[in-house]
């Protein structure tokens, strides 16, 4: 072979049909007369041009990728290729389908080795993100199980190329480019005596699909944070402490935040009228006003057009004392949240009851997680949310000292990179002198995110100013986080050995 001085990927027109054969025919010379017809070729250009291209190497032919696309709902699980590719006027493809269908893909013998056959599985992957298809599917050959094919299963075989033990070129090829197997195809390939004329149906998942809506609404990627660290200080009312939480819903709404979310108990300052009572009874005074800030808030997310998380609240259900928080979406629905976990110091001072519900909630910005403050601590609680899709886990918390604040962030942390998800924390600042049990305060908001490359390499995405009255502002990819599932350098999600344990319900959600 001449010395490379271009490699380039380009579209397959009727001028290149000639020398297309014969890279075919030197591809599959065991395969005697297994080219595409001039007919064929001009039929799948213009059906579907961008799916079928070549790549040419100091201007000569090298290899081909040719595909169609299909609904593979209306696919038969058993189908073989002629079901696809048979038929020469290729009734199968569908503009409405949801899948790439790769009809074929080869190197020249001469050629190989320098890894074009990567190359063109990346631009069928790209093409399939661009169209928005579910992913790509093609049926795969398995050349070296004529060798084996006395001794063990097609199954068999494809488990011991997995783990190393058998090495086939086809199979090989496609597992390190991210193609997992599906099922047996039996009698796929009419002639393919070297595989025994089975194959493996090979699938990629688009992670970046979307699913079509009849709704109008813009797929959000980007997502902006707007986190409102709270100083805690000394209210005339209600209405004054509204006013103080309106102003920070404003100013991050003015920043086109799509959430706010506010600390754990950030209308404990309403304690303070009632200080000459006792702190259970105090608190239980404080749990009057929920209500009407939730009803508050929800008009102000409204307005706003953001979605607003609450902190937490007390709040009285059967004569009993709940931490509970709610979020306010922008449409004006509303959601609630309790805290399972109350801390000692919450059941010993106050009477706090253990909440039990523990659920994702769908937000017009993806599947987001609430947990409050000594929850984050829990890792099953965060497990179990990421295992129904969360994609954002936000923490409303209180902490009087710089101890109790490390145990939120670390832990919080721990969540993101086990979980693969970005983890919001708000806290509240300041002291409150005139409120028994709250005295002082100490935090650092943050939004931390999977350590990877496609992240910070500290897992820290922004951080607020220690113990000082701000609002933090921070924008996370939610695509970032489909690729991590699928290309991170680690996979804590996948990579768990339900073999041998797991995180399950025990109870359902009630309330």
């Amino acid at each position: 072979m001449d010395k490379i001085e271009n490699v380039e990927l380009k579209y397959l027109t009727l001028e290149d049909f000639e020398e297309l054969k014969e890279a075919t025919e030197a591809a599959y010379h065991s395969m005697p007369n297994s080219y595409w017809k001039l007919d064929e070729i001009g039929k799948l250009i213009s059906l579907f041009p961008e799916g079928q291209i070549v790549i040419k190497v100091n201007g000569d032919i090298a290899g081909c990728a040719l595909s169609v696309i299909v609904d593979f709902d209306e696919i038969d699980d058993n189908h073989t290729y002629d079901d696809i590719a048979g038929d020469t006027s290729f009734k199968i493809h569908d503009e409405d389908g949801d899948t790439l269908y790769g009809i074929d893909v080869f190197i020249k013998p001469d050629y190989r080795g320098l890894r074009l056959g990567r190359r063109l599985y990346d631009y069928r992957k790209e093409l399939c993100e661009n169209l928005n298809l579910k992913g790509i599917v093609f049926g795969g050959r398995i050349p070296n199980y004529h060798k084996f094919s006395k001794d063990i299963s097609p199954l068999q075989y494809i488990e011991k190329v997995r783990s190393k033990e058998i090495h086939d070129p086809v199979l090989n090829f496609q597992l390190s480019n991210d193609f997992h197997p599906v099922r047996i195809l039996k009698g796929y390939l009419e002639g393919d005596d070297d595989s025994g004329e089975y194959a493996v149906l090979m699938e990629w998942d688009n992670v970046y699909y979307t699913k079509p809506s009849k709704k109008p609404s813009a797929n959000k990627s980007v997502v902006r944070l707007g986190l409102i660290q709270w100083q805690m200080r000394t209210y005339e009312g209600l209405e004054d402490l509204m006013h103080q939480a309106e102003y920070f819903i404003d100013t991050v709404a003015g920043y086109r935040s799509d959430f706010a979310l506010f600390p754990e108990f950030f209308n404990a300052p309403l304690m303070a009228a009632y200080n000459h009572m006792s702190e259970p009874e105090a608190i239980r005074e404080l749990a009057g006003f929920t209500e009407t800030i939730i009803e508050r808030f929800s008009e102000l997310s409204v307005s706003y057009n953001i979605n607003i998380i609450s902190g937490s609240m007390p709040e009285m259900i059967d004569g009993k004392l709940y931490n509970v928080g709610y979020l306010c979406k922008r449409d004006g629905s509303i959601e609630r949240f309790e805290k399972i976990h109350v801390t000692p110091d919450e059941a010993r001072v106050w009477g706090m009851q253990t909440g039990n519900i523990v659920k994702t909630f769908d937000t017009d910005c993806g599947k987001i997680g609430i947990l409050i403050c000594y929850d984050v601590e829990f890792p099953e609680l965060s497990r179990l949310l990421a295992e129904e899709g969360m994609d954002i886990l936000f923490v409303p918390f209180l902490t009087d000292t710089q101890n109790g604040y490390s145990r939120v962030k670390l832990c919080a942390q721990a969540r993101a990179v086990e979980n693969e998800c970005y983890v919001a924390i708000a806290g509240s600042v300041g002291n409150l002198p005139n409120v028994h049990n709250m005295d002082i305060q100490y935090a650092q908001s943050a939004v931390f995110t999977p350590c990877d490359f496609a992240f910070p390499s500290n897992g820290i995405k922004a951080e607020a100013t220690p113990n000082a009255e701000m609002i933090l502002v921070a924008d996370v990819d939610i695509d970032l986080l489909r690729e991590l599932h699928t290309f991170g350098s680690v996979h804590n999600l996948k990579d768990r050995r339900k073999d041998v344990y797991e995180v399950k319900r025990v109870a359902l959600n009630k309330k």
